[in-house]
């Protein structure tokens, strides 16, 4: 099966349904707007977004029953190649209601269906036949029931004994064991970051050394965290940078770490260093903050907001001892 230089795995992908209400009250009817559908799930959404700034990713997951179904439809409308396993289990549905009084939105994550063996086992395999074998390899989102905690480890040493660089954005246990594999890049956010080196951390400097331990240990090449509003601190064996995102109005977070990490993916994609790939990231889920509900990035907006991103290397010119602004809140 011939595949594209960037494939994404989602084994937990979703029909994401949106809509709005007035104000959210417990134990009341409320009367919603008009509800959107669009195709959801980790590397679902970061094939997605890769489509929309002009590359092209293949995107892998399990898929079954009628929301499996819808799932593929609403792919083949946004032209986004994939590969869907057929699971006996339905592909789950996450609900995101905005409440226009105050702009506040609530989310709600269903856990998806339970995989069997035979069908997890699958997705390994067609992931194995993809000829040529993708050079970069999008692992994002959650692990459904039933798909062991090493699943994404297992993809790791896949990956690594075809040469290959994996990109890898999840969390818990599947982080942890993945990690001790060696992944090319590893995107967690604060949080992640923090159950993953069990320390709580808020100093730049405590973070790039918390960072370079992990680069050190062979857990990744790269590591890119995510930091909300206070944009991305990258770091490598060899340099460390703190990008700030460009102030926007938010009309939604769903989707933005996905963008993100499609930028960096397109970004690496095409040649370009570590730190242009982040820049474009950075300025892809910036982007995707800006549209509302579960809408992704624009291309003329990435464009335009990359330009206006500033970095700061972490050494001399900026105080590394102390606290990001805002860092300690994004984990209360």
């Amino acid at each position: 099966m011939k595949a594209p230089s960037i494939v994404t795995l989602t084994m937990n992908p979703a029909i994401d349904l949106s809509a709005a209400v007035d104000v959210v009250v417990a134990d009341r009817k409320l009367r919603c707007g008009e509800p959107v559908r669009e195709p959801g799930g980790g590397g679902v959404n970061v094939a997605r977004a890769v489509q929309r700034l002009g590359g092209e990713a293949l995107a892998l997951f399990p898929a079954g029953g009628p929301a499996g179904d819808l799932l593929q439809d609403l792919l083949l409308r946004e032209d986004v190649p994939f590969v869907a396993i057929r699971t006996g289990g339905w592909t789950r549905e996450n609900v995101n209601v905005s409440e226009r009084e105050t702009g506040k939105q609530f989310r709600f994550v269903l856990p998806g269906p339970r995989l069997e063996a035979a069908e997890w086992e699958r997705c390994l395999e067609t992931l194995s036949e993809l000829d040529p074998f993708p050079r970069l390899l999008v692992v994002s989102g959650s692990l459904p029931p039933g798909v062991p905690p090493d699943f994404c480890a297992r993809v790791a040493r896949l990956v690594r004994s075809a040469g290959a660089r994996m990109i890898l954005d999840t969390s818990g246990k599947p982080l942890r064991l993945a990690a001790r594999q060696g992944v090319f890049l590893l995107k967690p956010s604060l949080r992640e970051f923090e159950e993953l080196t069990r320390c709580s951390l808020a100093a730049r400097a405590a973070l790039v050394d918390r960072a370079r331990e992990l680069i050190g240990d062979g857990r990744c090449e790269v590591l890119v965290l995510s930091l909300g509003a206070e944009g991305v601190l990258w770091v490598s064996a060899n340099e460390a940078e703190w990008l700030r995102a460009p102030a926007v109005t938010v009309a939604s977070s769903v989707g933005a770490g996905d963008s993100l990490v499609a930028g960096i993916v397109l970004g690496l994609s095409r040649g370009k260093p570590v730190r242009e790939a982040v820049r474009l990231g950075l300025a892809a889920a910036t982007a995707s903050v800006m549209t509302p509900g579960t809408g992704l990035c624009r291309l003329e907006d990435v464009e335009r907001l990359a330009r206006a991103i500033r970095g700061s290397e972490l050494g001399e010119r900026i105080d590394a001892d102390t606290s990001l602004p805002g860092l300690r809140a994004q984990v209360k």
